[in-house]
């Protein structure tokens, strides 16, 4: 089993982890808009 201060650390890692992700998600979308407008 994880300790208390272990679950706390991996909750932090795994929040940040889904910023970096949605993000991440966002700008490809766009880029990908802007590429797909520059080709058109």
């Amino acid at each position: 089993m994880e300790s208390g201060n272990d679950m706390k650390a991996a909750n932090e890692t795994y929040g940040g982890f889904t910023v970096l992700l949605k993000w991440g998600t966002i700008i490809s979308a766009i880029v990908a808009a802007i590429v797909v407008v520059l080709i058109a």
